[in-house]
């Protein structure tokens, strides 16, 4: 299998909630961009919640907006072996050093893990003494939560996180 390496973080001081997701699935890798598959509810979720169009803007212009929201998005696996995007064939994972979410990131109010593979390795950020979430994912492997199901739990952690009014 070959090695794959993830994407870099989309964090700043300005970061109040991250999001972790697990891994970029081959269409992410492929584009470089975080959440790159058409059916992946991420940036849909994230528009519907601050009421932007985010599908229809340009990648640098969805980060742009991201970033003044307050939002942070990485990965926990820095690098991995996998054949394919699903969560369940990730081998030989190498964790991102989580350590420079805490350096680059001073207003960091909670995290956020965007599916179980995520949120198995909440006890990394649950360390902070932050509160750490479980979201439903926005995968479109996740067809058993209806996107309306996802919004509502998508809402209530960035309600409690500050970046919803």
């Amino acid at each position: 299998m070959t090695r794959l390496v993830g994407l870099p973080p989309v964090i700043g001081p300005q970061t109040r909630l991250l999001v972790l997701g697990s891994f970029p699935g081959v269409a992410s890798l492929r584009e470089q961009r975080y959440y790159g598959h058409p059916q992946n509810q991420f940036w849909k979720i994230l528009g519907a919640l601050w009421s932007v169009d985010l599908v229809a803007l340009g990648y640098a212009e969805r980060l742009a907006v991201v970033r003044e929201r307050g939002l942070g998005i990485w990965d926990v696996y820095a690098a991995c072996e996998r054949e394919g995007s699903l969560d369940t064939a990730i081998r030989n994972a190498e964790l991102n050093d989580f350590g420079l979410v805490l350096r680059e990131c001073p207003n960091l109010v909670a995290i956020a893990h965007n599916g179980g593979e995520s949120f198995r390795h909440a006890r990394h950020t649950q360390a902070w003494g932050l509160p750490v979430y479980r979201l439903p994912s926005t995968s479109p492997a996740n067809a058993s939560w209806s996107f309306e199901r996802k919004l509502a739990a998508w809402d209530e952690v960035f309600r409690a996180s500050g970046l919803l009014a």
